[in-house]
């Protein structure tokens, strides 16, 4: 099938450009919810094709309107080892797809929102073009070998490890340039950088790189 897919977390709508963006250019997109992000889809004016949770945030009256209007709903146990939002991501990578966009992955708790970053290092989703997006930026994960960056002059780029130490990093078109150095887990090198044309990259030996894309200066 090869689609893209769209996927509603329950945090905030976290309504702006980036998001936008990512609902105005994903085509024919699934539309799928990790449990209360089914809200977050309706304020998007979309209904999801499947949700999948513990269905802890939604009301029995929500959860029967959803599926009268065509949800396919997996519940799972409350008690479990997975977030609902990872759930969702490991069904989505099993549904042959090239392009997942998650929206409202970022929220008022801390953990959660560090969580949600964290699951697009799973496995599952090697290969597959993984972002999260809110309000005006978006955040994806650089992994060894070229990794580009699409943007304009001005644009806010954020490199931060999490894989311990990420070796050799070499930056193409931002102002304050890599040169294949390490960056390390802890100190702040690879903040706020910027871009300085439409197309920029990182490079990289080895690690994983957190890349937070801001839409103008942050």
């Amino acid at each position: 099938m090869n689609r893209d897919i769209l996927v509603f977390a329950n945090g905030d709508a976290n309504d702006g450009v980036v998001v936008r963006r990512a609902l105005e250019t994903a085509h024919d997109p699934l539309i799928a919810a990790a449990d209360g992000g089914a809200r977050i889809a309706r304020y998007y004016g979309l209904t999801p094709h499947v949700i999948i949770g513990d269905m802890d945030s939604l009301s029995a009256d929500e959860l029967a309107a959803l599926a009268a209007d065509g949800a396919q709903i997996f519940r799972y146990p409350e008690e479990k080892s997975e977030t609902d939002l990872e759930l969702v991501l490991l069904w989505a990578a099993r549904a042959d797809v090239r392009h997942i966009r998650i929206i409202g992955a970022v929220g008022d708790r801390l953990d959660q929102t560090m969580a949600n970053m964290y699951l697009l290092a799973l496995p599952a989703l090697r290969g597959i073009d993984t972002r999260i997006v809110a309000g005006k930026q978006e955040s994806w994960l650089a992994q060894a070998g070229v990794n580009p960056i699409d943007g304009a002059a001005g644009d806010t780029i954020s490199l931060i490890p999490l894989s311990g130490t990420v070796r050799k990093v070499r930056t193409d078109n931002l102002y304050y340039p890599l040169k294949d150095e390490d960056l390390f887990f802890g100190p702040a090198r690879g903040v706020s950088n910027v871009l300085k044309g439409e197309r920029g990259s990182i490079t990289i030996a080895d690690g994983v790189l957190l890349v937070v894309h801001t839409v103008g200066r942050a």
